[in-house]
């Protein structure tokens, strides 16, 4: 009889019914005492070696086994949280395996699968190479979490990105003038490529990525939500000290955004020293306005082809950073964090890489040299860091708001270290405060020692030596709590 029997099966696709509960194990190796997986062997006591195939049926999950008079189910009880996947797809490609088990209390306990070849022969057929790389793989992996997913949803999402000619001619009939009128007709131009058998296959390849890209980014308005400058501050609080100047300046800016719904038209250029946290102010207004984020490291950026992607007359051409990046987001509005703006430098005699940003600066729209259409940037906000705004251009600066982040006072960098700094090391650590003490010579001690430093990166490694000096002590010299004096300190930090 047929093992996949649909002709009885209504029109109405049922869900399958999850017989089995999972359970999380680390074990690298499967017994009968921590099996891969349960089966009900309460009608039968099944064989040490069993043969037949996971169902892929529309009533339950289970297992069919192979017998002398036909096909017996059973249904799966437990299953290892690493293997659920595996076994799902083993009854999909209806694969016929072989499993070994013990019969316990609980269940028929099975330890050991391997594929066989098809119609029962004991020649394992080449394909068991893989399903035994697969378990051997998920042994050797941690359960997961135990944290409940949407497995359906995931899969709705993914079968929903645009790639083939046709979902994409079907999503732009829908679209309509949904999508911004340049796009709309710059997609049409380029699907008419894409059908078209006059052109190269290379040509067709690239219109047809192109339209991929463009497509599954939701293009929206300029029009902005609302923020609320006390969940703003909240969030400023969190993750700097002090910098009330700074502070002001972001709220102000979140003002403005609430009274207008609109992005203001200039980005934000941090300017200070290093370590004194500009990239974390930029992650944090990044946070405040609720937008996915990206950054360019233009300390890194030698070429503008790097920012505006390479011509389709190219076999190997791809989009720039800055589309992929539309890409990654999958939608028109986010926030480009640029860091070390002062340290872009021409190279290769392309010019400087930094003039590339100047369009996307501007908010009138940037234009990727594979994408060939003109993207609007109106929800894009840009926020650059630098050291020295003396090594900017003067066209780039002018579409800054300039903020200077000053170095912080010795007694700022004292409480950072104390309140800050070391508990979160100690934390780390999985050190209680009590263990580590710091009195307050050694503390006056410590910010000296890096007084003439900028920023307070050198506090932090501080801070990481002195809980790691008294975790050893802690653990070695069986110490309940270890007190740093400032000689102590001078000791272990010179």
């Amino acid at each position: 009889m047929p093992v996949f029997d649909f002709s009885n099966t209504t029109e109405e696709k049922k869900a399958c019914e999850c017989t089995y509960t999972t359970f999380q194990s680390n074990e690298n190796t499967a017994s009968a005492k921590y099996p891969i997986l349960v089966l009900d062997n309460t009608a039968k006591q099944w064989k040490y070696h069993s043969c037949g195939v996971f169902t892929n049926q529309t009533k339950r999950t289970a297992f069919e086994f192979t017998q002398e008079d036909g096909t017996v189910c059973a249904d799966i009880l437990r299953v290892d949280a690493r293997f659920v996947n595996l076994l799902r797809w083993l009854g999909e490609n209806h694969i016929n395996v072989r499993l070994s088990g013990e019969n316990t209390p609980d269940g028929y306990a099975v330890y050991k699968i391997r594929e066989i070849a098809f119609g029962g022969g004991k020649k394992l057929s080449a394909e068991d190479g893989f399903l035994q790389f697969m378990m051997e793989r998920l042994f050797a992996s941690s359960a997961p979490s135990e944290e409940a997913v949407d497995e359906e949803q995931e899969e709705d999402g993914d079968d929903m990105k645009l790639t083939s000619i046709q979902s994409i001619t079907d999503f732009m009939t829908c679209a309509g003038r949904t999508m911004p009128d340049n796009i709309r007709l710059w997609a049409r131009r380029n699907l008419a490529v894409a059908r078209s058998n006059e052109v190269s296959p290379e040509e067709r390849r690239h219109a047809q990525r192109a339209l991929s890209i463009m497509m599954n980014i939701q293009w929206k308005n300029n029009y902005f939500e609302a923020i609320d400058p006390k969940e703003a501050r909240r969030i400023l609080d969190e993750e700097l000290y002090g910098m009330e100047r700074v502070k002001q300046r972001i709220i102000e800016t979140i003002i403005q955004i609430n009274r207008t719904h609109t992005l203001p038209a200039y980005g934000l250029l941090l300017v200070g020293p290093a370590g004194t946290g500009k990239s974390q102010i930029a992650y944090a207004v990044a946070r405040i306005l609720k937008l996915p984020w990206t950054t360019l490291d233009m300390s890194s950026i030698n070429d503008p082809e790097q920012l505006t992607g390479s011509s389709r007359i190219y076999a190997n051409a791809k989009p720039g950073i800055i589309m992929d990046a539309f890409a990654m987001a999958g939608e028109s509005s986010l926030v480009f964090i640029i860091n070390e703006l002062d340290k872009a430098a021409s190279g290769k005699g392309n010019g400087n890489p930094a003039d590339v940003l100047l369009t996307l600066l501007d908010n009138l729209g940037f234009t990727d040299n594979y994408i060939e259409c003109m993207i609007p940037t109106s929800g894009v906000y840009p926020i650059a860091t630098a050291n020295d705004k003396e090594q900017i251009s003067a066209p780039i600066l002018s579409r800054f708001a300039v903020i200077d982040i000053p170095d912080y006072t010795f007694e700022e960098k004292k409480i950072i270290f104390s309140k800050f700094a070391l508990p979160k090391v100690l934390k780390r650590m999985s050190l209680k405060e009590e263990e580590c003490i710091i009195t307050d010579d050694a503390l006056n001690t410590i910010v000296d020692l890096y007084s003439g430093t900028s920023g307070i990166r050198d506090l932090e490694q501080a801070a990481e030596h002195i809980a790691a000096n008294a975790l050893y002590q802690i653990e070695v010299d069986h110490l309940k709590t270890v007190t740093f004096d400032a000689k102590m300190v001078r000791k272990l930090l010179i």
